[in-house]
């Protein structure tokens, strides 16, 4: 009988949770092995880490994506039916549908949208006291994803839809009434794009057809028929909630030049620096733990079979930390991005293989330029200074923001000089 290396509680639930990002590299270290059995939620798990993992688990013919999202998740993060759950030739169709938005026209559209709102938002500041950067962040992004997909949004209603997008990503791996929170929120927002996306189909919303609110509205399977609205509600907020979601990202922007303030010179002097800068944040920053799937067939890998139907996890934030793929992993070096060779394996912040063929997100794109952006405005155009607060990462917490929510002050718009940009920083 072959040995299968198995974790020492013979259920890891509470352990996983308890510290999500670190819980299957530690115990593949511990246990000397790439990968391991365990029960999550009492079911039969394995556990994978490393690039030869990665390359394992996105080899489309090992595993599907249908029933592998645990249903805490589905029922808030992602939705019923949405892409993220298909699998083969119907995850390919779907998946074009996700690509179109992704295009270097598309993306460029939505950097000058969010672009107008930092502005504003900056201009705003100024004056104001205190700023908690997270909940400003939020705000930016849900009102440049609305106009950008073509999401009417009033004013008024600002406050509120965005909490219906932030509780989605921010709440839903709670395991306290955070996310009882987050599914209600995703009811409300479903219920929200489902009366849009009638209305356009219906002609009583007249929306441009190029906006991604027509095209999911009328997008059709390839039996010809129209997505049920239910689930054209749920691609829509796929565009929606991971645009508002890249608030954390840039929260872990403004924590890097924090920490690390020689980069924002950098980024001052050398635009293109703000790539390898971005690139090291979603590497050295922990957003999402783990992704799963579902065994298609009877597996074996490094001489353990995996049987058809058996859940797998593979380690995201292991594999942007393994020793043996990163010089030292747990330091901030955005410079070895310089050198990196660009696979689709050792590098998985948001997944490995192709966006266009694997389960890879498709807004990873969106994600880097967001990022760029800020790290960008928080480098060049504006000053303010970080007030002494709790800043540490809370690694049980998903994703692991610090309590204080990023708070910074006397935030001054444009500077006019190299002297005063070094003396205001000063803490």
């Amino acid at each position: 009988m072959t040995y299968i290396p198995k974790a020492p509680k013979w259920d890891s639930t509470f352990e996983f949770l308890k510290n999500p990002y670190y819980f299957i590299q530690e115990t593949c270290e511990t246990l000397n092995t790439d990968i391991f059995q365990t029960r999550i939620g009492l079911r039969k798990t394995f556990c994978l880490t490393g690039v030869d993992a990665a390359k394992f688990f996105y080899n489309e013919e090992n595993f599907i994506r249908k029933g592998a999202i645990p249903e805490p998740l589905q029922a808030t993060l992602v939705g019923q039916g949405g892409v993220q759950g298909l699998d083969g030739k119907k995850h390919l169709y779907r998946k074009k549908m996700f690509l179109s938005f992704m295009t270097a026209p598309s993306i460029q559209n939505l950097l000058q949208i969010s672009e107008r709102h930092w502005m504003k938002a900056l201009r705003n500041w100024q004056g104001q006291k205190t700023v908690l950067l997270f909940e400003q962040s939020q705000l930016i992004l849900t009102m440049s994803a609305c106009e950008w997909t073509g999401v009417p949004l009033k004013q008024s209603e600002l406050a509120e839809k965005t909490e219906l997008l932030r509780s989605m990503f921010d709440d839903a791996g709670s395991v306290s009434a955070r996310h009882f929170r987050a599914r209600a929120r995703r009811k409300q927002a479903e219920s929200w794009m489902s009366a849009l996306i009638a209305e356009v189909r219906e002609g009583k919303l007249k929306v441009p057809k190029d906006s991604a609110l027509y095209v999911v509205a009328n997008f059709k399977e390839e039996d010809g028929n129209l997505l049920p609205l239910k689930i054209a509600a749920v691609e829509l907020l796929n565009l929606l909630r991971p645009t508002v979601a890249v608030s954390v990202f840039i929260l872990f922007v403004a924590h890097a030049l924090h920490y690390f303030p020689g980069n924002r010179t950098k980024i001052s002097e050398d635009s293109s620096y703000a790539d390898f800068f971005v690139q090291e944040v979603r590497r050295f920053y922990p957003f999402f733990p783990a992704i799963a799937a579902i065994a298609a067939k009877n597996l074996r890998w490094n001489n353990v079979t995996i049987p058809q139907g058996a859940r797998v996890l593979l380690d995201l934030n292991g594999i942007n930390h393994d020793p043996i793929l990163w010089h030292n992993p747990e330091s901030f070096y955005p410079d070895r991005f310089k050198k990196w060779d660009g696979s689709l394996y050792n590098f998985v912040p948001q997944g490995g293989g192709f966006q266009e063929t694997n389960h890879r997100c498709p807004g990873e794109w969106i994600t880097r330029e967001l990022m760029k952006q800020a790290a960008t405005i928080f480098s060049k155009e504006i000053l303010y200074r970080v007030p002494e607060q709790d800043l540490t990462l809370r690694l049980s917490r998903m994703p692991p923001i610090p309590s204080s929510h990023f708070v910074i002050s006397d935030v001054q718009y444009k500077p006019k000089t190299q002297s005063d940009l070094r003396d205001f920083r000063t803490i």
